[in-house]
């Protein structure tokens, strides 16, 4: 029986957000992926989704305050509008931040259902530093805990593991899930660095100690360290956990080229780092694994970087 392909999620009302002009988080982000893939002939081998429907504000729910949606919806109403010093809204951002979300449950969908082996989100606005009531680096949802919550939800899976490759830590994810023993949460991160959070000693609280795993990475950090960090601490955390599925927080911004960040990363790291995470969802919950983009912002480097992550799902 022949393997399911890999699906790219995407949808075009995510070109629409806006945070203005000359910042990193822009529409070419999605153009330099897309590109990059038409010209190398991947594209042709993905199962593409790109009509997902927008997220509805119940699974928004799930894991952020009425009032933070409420917040945003006025903010993208009365666009352009600012909701922290790096995270500014347009006209089509609302529908933009709802169609991003809306793509990790379809790609939920693809993956749970059997029509794809796994899948890449290919949206913005991010959604890894948006927490249960605030907006903030780049975010306005957080996309990657949308879909944990759906997952378990809708899909009635048990145990949801989130890694997060993002340069920067994804306080926004960690701190919904903190308290939660059915989601682990996993980061390598550049530290001392924005937004601050990600200290080893933050291993979750309540029911949740234990289920989050810091593993903050000084500057300068290479294929060969991170490599080290998924072999011997993220495999085995997979193993303990043996989660139903993984979800990837898939920021490229560690990326040797990326200019916000001073980390080392090759575009072939980051296929390294993928075959570590699919080899492993392989033996522990049948390949299910949704990565959804989170930053990167060397055009060149995220097209290519994404291609590594897609070849070696592909593999």
């Amino acid at each position: 029986m022949s393997r399911p392909p890999v699906a790219f999620v995407s949808h075009p009302a995510c070109l629409l957000h806006s945070n203005g002009p000359d910042h990193p988080e822009r529409p070419e982000r999605l153009r330099a992926i897309r590109d990059h893939l038409e010209a190398s002939g991947l594209m042709r081998r993905l199962l593409l989704i790109e009509s997902p429907e927008p997220c509805p504000t119940e699974r928004l729910l799930r894991v952020h305050d009425a009032a933070h949606i409420e917040r945003v919806r006025r903010a993208c109403d009365r666009a352009p509008a600012m909701l922290d010093p790096d995270t500014f809204v347009s006209a089509g951002s609302w529908e933009a931040a709802l169609r991003s979300a809306g793509a990790a449950l379809a790609a939920a969908d693809a993956v749970i259902e059997g029509r794809a082996a796994s899948t890449f989100v290919a949206t913005r606005p991010p959604g890894h530093h948006a927490e249960s009531d605030r907006a903030m680096g780049f975010c306005l949802f957080n996309n990657v805990a949308v879909a944990a919550r759906y997952l378990q939800d809708h899909h009635h899976l048990a145990r949801v593991f989130i890694i997060d490759w993002d340069v920067h830590h994804g306080n926004g994810t960690q701190q919904i899930f903190e308290a939660d023993d059915t989601v682990f949460y996993f980061s390598t991160h550049q530290f001392p660095f924005y937004p601050g959070s990600g200290a080893r000693s933050e291993k979750g609280r309540g029911a949740g100690a234990g289920f989050t795993l810091n593993v903050p990475l000084a500057a300068g950090s290479n294929d060969a360290v991170y490599v080290d960090v998924f072999e011997t601490l993220l495999v085995p955390a997979l193993e303990r956990f043996r989660p139903d599925a993984i979800l990837i927080s898939a920021g490229f911004d560690a990326h040797a080229d990326d200019p916000l960040a001073g980390m080392m990363l090759t575009s072939g790291g980051y296929g390294k780092l993928t075959a570590i995470v699919r080899e492993a969802a392989d033996r522990l919950c049948g390949g299910r694994i949704v990565s959804l983009l989170e930053g990167g912002y060397d055009l060149k480097a995220l097209g290519a970087s994404v291609e590594a992550h897609l070849m070696a799902l592909l593999a």
